[in-house]
């Protein structure tokens, strides 16, 4: 994914959390599924986290809906929602499956501090805000997994052949994927122009930089386990 020249609030926000973005969108977690070196113990246990994180992240596009307050953001929220849960939860259960991972034993794992951590602060920013805090608390998962999937593809030092972590690669590198990235960009800078003002943008940053920070720690929590 390549940030445009006119200049978004993603791209605004990114830049003014560069340090945090650089440690989540180039953690070594994200170099291991790069080069086919993260233990498998760590993608298995990142996986099976992931789809709790889907479950209150399907909980936050139901937020949104509620939160909204015109038709075309009802619809947005509803679509999102649909996607997770009539979609990608399908996509994700399917993909654990060949991991050795059943959506019953998912399921039944408890959540580790970081899922709980980052899901419950995605959920608090949009009851305690409003729709562009919630979006804003949001975007660096959304984003961040399409900018990293865009990018290891375009990599000629990513490893392909063998690599265990191709598929999860070309998930996020999809043109499917992709266009949920623009999509969101867009849903941003449409909020940020219905609900922003001249003092709103660095509360903005607090909450990105705080998501993104929480982002780089789930990828951190794969890797304790290895």
């Amino acid at each position: 994914m390549e940030i445009e020249d006119v200049p978004t609030l993603f791209s605004r926000l990114r830049c003014a959390a560069a340090a945090e973005w650089q440690a989540y969108t180039c953690h070594r977690f994200v170099a291991g599924i790069a080069n086919g070196s993260l233990p498998e113990a760590a993608f298995r246990h990142y996986l099976g986290q992931d789809y709790l994180f889907l479950i209150h992240f399907a909980r936050a596009y139901a937020l949104a809906a509620y939160k909204a307050t015109d038709l075309a953001d009802i619809r947005q929220a509803a679509k999102g929602l649909s996607v997770i849960v009539d979609m990608e939860m399908d996509l994700h259960v399917q993909f654990c499956r060949g991991w050795g991972l059943t959506e019953a034993d998912m399921s039944a794992l408890p959540e580790a501090d970081e899922t709980m951590a980052y899901t419950r602060y995605v959920l608090e920013k949009g009851l305690s805000g409003d729709l562009l805090d919630l979006h804003v608390a949001l975007a660096p998962c959304i984003l961040g997994y399409g900018e990293i999937g865009a990018r290891l593809v375009a990599d000629p030092a990513t490893r392909r052949n063998g690599n265990p972590y191709a598929a999860w690669i070309d998930m996020y590198a999809s043109e499917g994927y992709q266009e949920v990235v623009r999509a969101e960009i867009s849903q941003l800078d449409r909020l940020m122009a219905l609900r922003g003002g001249p003092g709103r943008f660095d509360g903005l940053v607090v909450t990105f930089r705080q998501a993104t920070r929480l982002e780089a720690a789930f990828w951190q929590m794969g890797l304790n386990v290895a």
